[in-house]
Order: C-alpha cells, then structure tokens, then sequence
C-alpha cells in the first residue's frame, strides 16, 4: 500500500506538471497568436475546458502525497522530502486560488479592457511557469524520496 500512495504522489505531481505544461505551451501560445478581443472571446467559451483537467491530477497527487507521508512518517529525511513535495503543491494550489482563479474569472467575464490583454496574458504565463516547476520539483522529489 506504500508503494501506491508514493506512486499517486510521483505520477500525480509529474501529470499535474504535464498538464500546466501542455496549457502553457500549446494554449498559451496560441492565445498569444490571437488578437486581445478574439483571445478574451475564446477564454470566455472554453476556459471551463482547462479548468476540468486540473481536479483529474490534483486529486491523486494530494491522496499519494498524504499517504506517502503518512507511511513515512517514522523516516525523518524522507518525512522532510514528502513535505518538501507537498510543499511545492500546496504553493501551486496557493498561486491557482490566489491568481489564478481571479485572473482566469476576469478574463472569461471580458473583464479586461483589451489594451490590458497582452501584459495580463504575459504575466499569466510567466507566473504559470513557476507552477511547472514546482510540479516537476514535487515530483522529482518524490523519486528521491522513493529512491533512498
């Protein structure tokens, strides 16, 4: 049953950084090649589509990084690097309630006056490359942990 919830934790976090991954560099290239007023438009008619894959892989990262910690609980170092991974999933999750969920509401509402689209789309992306990392990172420390 260990071996489970270490494996939800590496492959949940790993999937969750392939799906930001996938929506910062298909999608978010693709915004960025649409005009402001055209870009607002689609966000507004398909945003609930990105906002669907996210639960798919955060359920299963939070359940393996729970029970990854709870069965190591007695191994220190392996405690502090499970922690560590939850940690870089909590600030993700922290990011996405902060920025994200208002960001991504004023852009599907149109919110935003379109001489504002550009700097606003690129301030998404730069922000949202910092969730991929720590993403990849939780699950890069999930292996370590799993691997000592």
């Amino acid at each position: 049953m260990s071996l489970l919830f270490k494996i939800l934790a590496v492959t949940g976090s790993a999937m969750f950084a392939g799906v930001m991954l996938a929506i910062g560099v298909i999608l978010g290239g693709y915004w960025k090649s649409l005009p402001p007023a055209d870009f607002l438009e689609w966000f507004a008619q398909h945003s609930q589509l990105v906002m669907q894959a996210i639960p798919i892989v955060v359920i299963p990262t939070l359940i393996g990084l729970a029970g990854a910690l709870w069965f190591d609980w007695g191994n220190g170092t392996n405690r502090a690097i499970w922690f560590g991974a939850t940690g870089c999933i909590v600030t993700v999750l922290a990011i996405t309630i902060a920025y994200y969920v208002p960001s991504n509401a004023a852009f599907a509402a149109k919110a935003v006056p379109v001489d504002q689209v550009s700097g606003k789309l690129d301030t998404w992306l730069m922000i949202h490359n910092l969730r991929i990392a720590l993403a990849f990172a939780a699950s890069a420390l999930g292996v370590w942990a799993i691997s000592r």
